[in-house]
């Protein structure tokens, strides 16, 4: 089922001959080389290219396994577009391949690939496109690398509206599904529960297990695995290396120390499998170091990896609406707000409480609870405190799942039902 992703064909027309390497990043499985290589390149074509004039190039299939080396792709590149009167599109699809693991570990190596990428920008009559799935590789490497000359287009597994979309359920069971299995699009062409669980339990140990191993020096994998299921069963707790470390080497009955969890850490995130949120004190104006919140860039992956054990409806609702807020290109931190009661002695003491997420882009910004059921008023009260302590003018969200319609209460707070804010693209700006 090829499914139409037109928000990220958008982004990638709107950069077309910029003068800039466009960079197409996510996740292994979450789409990238269909939306570059099948929608967009069908987008080209509608618009009138020719497809002598499209060159794509596959790194991860083994018949092009010669032009992992960056000189041969240099060549075939320049070959094919040898034609100076006419405009050529270059896709190249997994671009990682082409670097070496010692360009990888050494840090002083040159990596090749970049001098051949930045050498095509001097081509005016080529404009290029890459797909990676490692951030270290690409994404971080653009202001330096590139010199400026890139352009980054994140990839995530399918939204809720992009999967309820093509799935054809009604709203509520698609909901459920997705809650349950997560939004990578090959789900979409099984209908068995038991294969649904075998290829999303089999991306871990074929491909990005494999790859964090391959590219980096894992001499603990067993630790790997646990860290992963560590961070999978505390989305949206408050984590850091140490107390992880603590809790791992509790499993195992053998030390691990917290600068080996912290670099796995980085590699998880590095593949995109997990993204951090760190804490932001909305009145000091400050960022915590530590400790942080991970989430899980796709709650089906989440879930089975813990082999459907722990289905706290609460996280997995609060890990979509995360996910999603990413999708809408926002920044997501988490919010600290203190304020001043009195204990029980009625002296005056200073209480931390958490905002759930603080959207930020440009000069937009939102304070957004995420609360499962609000049916109960102690749970009302509890979940808008943070969100009434907060002065400034911004506007501030509470989305849950025992809503009806949504409405906006006498405090000024948007109250809406999780699938009404995930089906509206515009649910930020009621």
């Amino acid at each position: 089922m090829l499914i139409t992703r037109d928000s990220y064909i958008i982004q990638i027309s709107a950069k077309q001959w910029n003068g800039r390497i466009k960079i197409i990043t996510g996740i292994r499985r979450c789409g990238k080389s269909t939306i570059l290589f099948e929608l967009y390149k069908n987008r080209l074509i509608q618009n009138g290219v020719k497809g002598k004039n499209i060159v794509s190039i596959a790194l991860d299939d083994d018949i092009n396994e010669q032009l992992r080396n960056p000189d041969e792709l240099s060549s075939y590149v320049r070959k094919k577009c040898s034609n100076i009167n006419e405009k050529y599109y270059v896709l190249i699809d997994e671009i990682q391949y082409a670097i070496t693991k010692e360009e990888l570990r050494d840090k002083e190596k040159p990596v090749r690939i970049y001098s051949v990428l930045n050498g095509f920008l001097h081509l005016k009559n080529i404009d290029v496109y890459v797909t990676g799935s490692n951030s270290k590789l690409l994404s971080k490497d653009v202001s330096t690398e590139f010199r400026g000359r890139g352009d980054v287009i994140h990839i995530y597994p399918l939204s809720f509206a992009e999967f309820h979309s093509a799935s054809g359920l009604e709203k509520s069971d698609a909901y459920n599904e997705y809650a349950m299995y997560g939004g990578m699009p090959y789900l979409l062409s099984l209908t068995a529960d038991q294969e649904k669980y075998e290829y999303l339990d089999s991306l871990y140990e074929e491909i990005y297990f494999k790859d964090i191993e391959e590219r980096y020096i894992v001499k603990l994998p067993g630790v790997l695995r646990e860290l992963t299921d560590s961070i999978s069963s505390s989305i949206g707790s408050l984590t850091n290396a140490s107390k992880t470390a603590k809790t791992i080497t509790s499993i195992r009955g053998k030390k691990v120390d917290s600068e080996t969890i912290s670099l796995y850490l980085t590699y998880l995130e590095e593949c995109f499998l997990f993204s951090r949120a760190s804490r932001y004190d909305v009145k000091g104006k400050r960022y915590f170091e530590y400790p942080s919140k991970y989430y899980c860039t796709d709650v089906g992956l989440r879930n089975i990896r813990l082999g459907l054990r722990q289905q706290e409806e609460t996280h997995i609702m609060e890990n979509i609406l995360y996910n999603e807020l990413l999708v809408r290109g926002y920044a997501v931190d988490v919010g600290v707000v203190e304020v001043e009661e009195r204990n029980y002695n009625m002296k005056r003491v200073q209480k931390s409480l958490e905002i759930d997420f603080i959207a930020s882009k440009g000069s937009e910004k939102y304070y957004i609870q995420s609360a499962f059921n609000m049916d109960d008023e102690k749970k009302q009260e509890s979940e808008i405190r943070s969100l009434l302590a907060v002065k400034d003018s911004f506007k501030k969200i509470v989305v849950s799942k025992s809503y009806g319609k949504s409405w906006t209460d006498s405090d000024g707070i948007l109250r809406i039902n999780i699938i009404d804010f995930l089906l509206d693209k515009n649910s930020l700006k009621r």
